[in-house]
């Protein structure tokens, strides 16, 4: 048996180097060159440029590129893989030798996303790194940077080959999609066709709505069990507006946007601020929704700075969500929002419109309809005691007038109310002054614009507002009719204001009587009269509408009881 002779790869600068060794060595050492067999020699020996970075050679033999989390490929000018790390044998999911192989054979021939070519077809000028995006499977891509320099392999002269950083991007491109879709989804919840705006009633673009925010939930964001509840301002309630999983006793219950005493939902309304919760058998603020729920997330609905709603989802397993799903949970809550205001927009709108039709009707019935009260009851005076059947006429005319005026009221209250929680301002208007619904009140005026001026400013509070230009139309009406006040001018066609405030007082003592004057000299001492007499309100012409409304809630509410 002969000598052991120990093989030795040597790599230098030059092959002037593996002379000078094998020269040297003589037969004790098998001199192999780099590339030649290298697998099974005893040793390796850097000589020049090599010998100066041992250190980094030895990280790489013991395996620092292995442990990188990016995968590293080298190919040829043929595409072919000539060398890569561990990472990419994972992530070609290859059992069988990848060198040789073109890099996406290697990969399995995935399909490429972006640029419309390869750019390991391309001629990359020195210095320069091309990218690309490859999609992999359904829900796996790879984002590839390439760039190509000349390197010596083995004994061979200086090639030019291409570096591959390969890494793993599905994760980024996934979330990106979302993003992008939930833009496109917001565009369709706001895409409403002139059809839908005009013909279709305001429940069936409820509908609409909610059937394309499930829609989004589940195939966009994959969310099954959700809940969403818009507030009603008025109540300060949290109102169901779509529900999909919640027990039924969770969807009608109860919610306030109140920080406390009404879960996660009436907490996130009272403080505007998201709420992941990773276990809800470890969250005081949750309350049961879904029966099997271990996991929620719920987010505030916010428009122009003013709390729609809530969103809410929730999850069988703990820790099912997490930072990452509540922010895309908050952008899609943002698209929702500004469906949901758009609603609000079209309600009020529509609202609007119907309002001011219903108002110039009331405006342009009120006078003519207050002349046939006044010449009813003038008449209906005259024949008490004489003819019952003509009597009974007259007051027919007198009730079916008044009726008409409540159905004009009755139709414009109802198109301010509307239905699944939507409020708009206009529909809180009549809650400024409840005192005042209800009330009769009795104009006396020889100006017909004062008193369309009262009937504008009082009608709209649900006052019934009547009005009569003489003091004697106004004492025949005080017989006849209760009212709850009486506003009388000072200078009336045949009588003055004190003449008038006393003969409504003989009729009625308790009838409560506010002086209007314009701004010029009291002749007849007026005011001053009344007041010896018990006057207690005077209104200056032209209304102020705060000073109106509030002398005339004074007038008609009762005092509280001495104590």
């Amino acid at each position: 048996m002969g000598a052991f002779r120990p093989r030795l790869v040597v790599s230098g600068d030059s092959d002037e180097t593996e002379r000078q060794f094998r020269s040297l060595m003589g037969d004790d050492v098998e001199v192999v060159r780099p590339g030649a067999g290298q697998g099974d020699a005893d040793g390796m020996l850097f000589t020049g440029g090599l010998a100066k970075r041992t250190h980094d050679l030895e990280l790489c033999a013991r395996g620092f590129l292995d442990s990188v989390p990016d995968a590293l490929v080298l190919i040829d000018s043929q595409n072919k893989v000539v060398w890569h790390n561990e990472v990419f044998r994972t992530m070609a999911d290859s059992e069988q030798p990848l060198i040789g192989l073109s890099f996406l054979e290697a990969l399995g021939n995935p399909e490429l996303i972006s640029p419309a070519v390869l750019p390991l077809n391309m001629d990359p000028g020195p210095g320069q790194v091309l990218k690309a995006i490859l999609k992999m499977a359904e829900k796996s891509f790879v984002a590839i940077r390439a760039s190509r320099s000349a390197l010596a392999v083995g004994d061979a002269e200086s090639r030019n080959f291409t570096t591959i950083v390969v890494r793993d991007v599905s994760e980024e491109i996934l979330e990106n999609q979302k993003r992008e879709a939930l833009y496109l989804a917001g565009i369709e919840l706001g895409d409403l066709s002139p059809e839908e705006i005009t013909e279709m009633p305001h429940e069936d673009r409820t509908e609409l709505l909610k059937e394309k925010i499930l829609e989004y939930s589940q195939d966009i964001l994959g969310f099954e069990t959700i809940e969403i509840r818009v507030l009603n301002p008025v109540t300060n309630e949290l109102v169901p507006l779509l529900e999909v999983g919640m027990q039924d006793e969770a969807v009608q219950r109860k919610l306030y946007a109140v920080a406390e005493d009404n879960g996660v939902t009436g907490y996130v309304a009272a403080t505007r601020k998201s709420h992941l919760c990773r276990d809800t058998k470890a969250d005081p603020l949750y309350i049961t929704g879904a029966a099997d729920a271990r996991s929620s997330l719920t987010v505030p609905l916010i428009m122009h700075d003013e709390v729609l709603g809530t969103f809410n989802v929730e999850s069988p397993g703990t820790q099912s969500y997490d930072q990452k799903d509540l922010e895309f949970l908050e952008v899609f809550g943002i698209v929702v929002a500004m469906a949901l205001n758009q609603l609000h927009l079209l309600v009020a709108q529509k609202v609007t419109a119907a309002t001011a039709s219903s108002n110039r009707l009331r405006s342009e019935v009120a006078l003519p309809t207050d002349d046939i009260l006044s010449s009813a009851t003038a008449i209906l005076e005259k024949y008490i005691g004489h003819d019952p059947d003509v009597c009974e006429q007259l007051q027919q005319i007198v009730d079916n007038t008044r009726k008409i005026r409540g159905q004009i009221e009755r139709v414009s209250e109802e198109v301010e109310t509307t239905d699944a929680g939507f409020h708009p301002p206009i529909s809180r208007l009549r809650e400024e002054r409840p005192q005042l619904k209800g009330k009769r009140i009795l104009v006396v005026d020889s100006d017909a614009s004062v008193l369309t001026s009262a009937h504008d400013l009082l009608d709209r509070h649900s006052c019934s507002v009547e009005t009569v230009r003489s003091g004697k139309a106004a004492c025949q009406m005080a017989r006849s009719h209760h009212y709850d006040a009486v506003l009388c001018d000072i200078r009336l066609p045949d009588m003055t204001g004190y003449e008038c405030f006393c003969q409504l007082q003989e009729i009625d003592d308790h009838l409560p009587v506010i002086l209007m004057t314009g701004f010029g000299y009291d002749a007849g001492h007026s005011i001053v009269k009344c007041r010896q007499r018990g006057l207690k309100a005077v209104l200056y012409k032209p209304f102020r509408r705060e000073q109106l409304l509030t002398e005339v809630e004074k007038a008609v509410t009762p005092p509280p009881p001495h104590e």
